[in-house]
């Protein structure tokens, strides 16, 4: 295994129990959104590249004291520099292609590939990776298809993400092979689109607590 590419991943899924995962539409919300994240308590956020602002999210985010600014939804090489380029800490992928983890190589920041089978878990270690988001979660086996990956690939662990709440979040977080889960439910369209911070960092509080 490389024990760099562990490290690099590892510092940062260390951070908070619960990583954000962000479609920000607008540019405005980056900053308030940050700061409201980070005051809760999860200062690692995963802004993927679904909206056309993304990169510029990015950018505006990682001003914000105390947050670890990464990119989600990273498919291409073009992806990985571009994130890179915005001022990313680190990227993350639903999937792991040979051209993507080639790419991985010559970037400055670490790559946390997705994987949903054992063949392309299996591929990853190949790639000197022991570090995985499991994607999508839930509708690839969830807690059950984790509880096995621990028997032949003991030395791996994940940051399940996909159809993961607040209720479900603890069990996963339980389970000696993960580190963190990704999320979406602190930030509820609602509440963004209304721009009520209150209660996203109302929820974002909870959800620290309830993981801890």
């Amino acid at each position: 295994m490389n024990d760099t590419i562990t490290q690099r991943i590892d510092a940062v899924l260390r951070q908070a129990p619960v990583v954000p995962v962000l479609a920000v539409s607008d540019l405005d919300d980056a900053i308030p959104l940050a700061e409201t994240l980070v005051a809760a308590g999860l200062p690692v956020l995963e802004i993927t590249l679904r909206t056309p602002v993304a990169l510029d999210v990015i950018r505006r985010m990682r001003t914000v004291p105390g947050a670890i600014v990464g990119a989600g939804t990273v498919l291409t090489r073009a992806d990985l520099f571009a994130v890179q380029d915005a001022g990313a800490s680190f990227a993350i992928s639903p999937g792991g292609t040979d051209a993507l983890y080639a790419a991985a190589k010559d970037a400055s920041i670490p790559l946390l590939p997705g994987i949903a089978t054992a063949s392309e878990l299996m591929r990853g270690l190949e790639h000197g990776y022991n570090r995985f988001k499991f994607f999508p979660a839930e509708s690839s086996g969830g807690i059950a298809a984790l509880k096995a990956f621990a028997g032949p690939f003991a030395h791996v662990k994940f940051c399940p993400t996909g159809g993961i709440d607040a209720a479900k979040a603890p069990s996963y977080l339980a389970l000696p092979n993960v580190m963190t889960v990704g999320g979406s439910w602190m930030v509820p369209s609602e509440a963004l689109r209304r721009r009520d911070w209150r209660q996203v960092e109302d929820i974002s509080r909870r959800a620290v607590s309830a993981t801890i």
